[in-house]
């Protein structure tokens, strides 16, 4: 009688964190770029939740949710050690959403490529906060409870990631003008036409490498127009010539995934403002690069 409610207690614990899983994993994935750490924390939240006194906790979601969130920001404070010794710009990890286009949020907030890159720049409870209120619409007590602070704490928190990340990013266009623009950059960039180029980035374009020390990556971010353009001119022969590219999404956005031998070897990323092309990105890191490619027939 005893094991028999012992294993439907863990059978109600194990549909209790599969119903909230994706959401777990969007949440730490948004809090740290990072597919593998983001798997790793949802499957130490999963341990937590078979060791924990399960009769005592009411509302399973919210348990989970408040586990995998302070687990993200514990992680998301070393990862900013981990970041100063890699080996040359740091990119996040792409991720496929075809199947889950908004990544178990309510909304498809904070999973752009770049968007991920700008929150960097918060400290973890602010990526937090804005994280949970922005792409998962909870309401400001639960985000305070969650991250043990005051409801008008958690507002400045908010508040302040709200405005550092407007600062450093100008208005998006529409999927289709993304897409169109990405169009133009690829043939411009394959055939090396320079003028094409500088028609389509931005004064203060910056291009960011993420090979993690692979040969070929450029090891610092290229910045600025003519050195942006000069930049894709010069590797064009080298790089595109033997290329085959795919049209891919990547984190909610037509990105081009670039194969070699069949072998992928970029993934390209665009932010684009109606001003025109502000970041290139390149994930050349077969580590990030090789689970996404495979994800993409799974």
């Amino acid at each position: 009688m005893h094991d028999g409610a012992d294993a439907n207690s863990l059978e109600r614990a194990t549909k209790d964190f599969l119903s909230v899983r994706p959401r777990l994993f969007g949440i730490a994935y948004r809090m740290l770029g990072s597919v593998t750490e983001a798997e790793d924390i949802v499957q130490e939240a999963w341990l937590r939740w078979q060791k924990a006194d399960r009769a005592d906790v009411h509302e399973p979601a919210a348990f989970l949710t408040t586990v995998t969130t302070r687990l993200a920001i514990n992680v998301a404070q070393s990862a900013r050690v981990r970041r100063e010794s890699y080996a040359g710009p740091w990119l996040p990890e792409p991720v496929s959403t075809l199947a889950d286009p908004y990544l178990g949020a309510e909304r498809a907030e904070a999973l752009e490529l770049a968007l991920l890159l700008l929150m960097e720049k918060l400290n973890p409870p602010e990526r937090a906060a804005y994280v949970l209120r922005l792409a998962f619409d909870y309401p400001y007590k639960q985000v305070a409870d969650i991250l043990e602070t005051s409801e008008a704490n958690t507002r400045q928190l908010v508040s302040r990631a709200r405005k550092h990340l407007a600062a450093e990013r100008r208005d998006r266009v529409s999927p289709a003008e993304h897409r169109r623009l990405l169009t133009v950059f690829l043939n411009a960039a394959q055939t090396g036409d320079l003028a094409a180029l500088e028609d389509v980035l931005t004064a203060d374009v910056v291009s960011i490498s993420d090979g993690g020390g692979i040969r070929g990556a450029s090891r610092i971010p290229v910045v600025g127009l003519p050195h942006v353009s000069r930049y894709l001119v010069a590797f064009a022969p080298r790089f595109w010539p033997p290329a085959q590219v795919r049209w891919v999404e990547a984190n909610g956005q037509q990105a081009a995934l670039v194969s070699v031998g069949g072998e992928p070897v970029a993934l390209l990323s665009l932010d684009v403002s109606a001003e025109g092309i502000d970041r290139i990105m390149w994930v050349m890191n077969p580590a990030k690069l090789a689970p996404y490619a495979a994800s993409l027939t799974a």
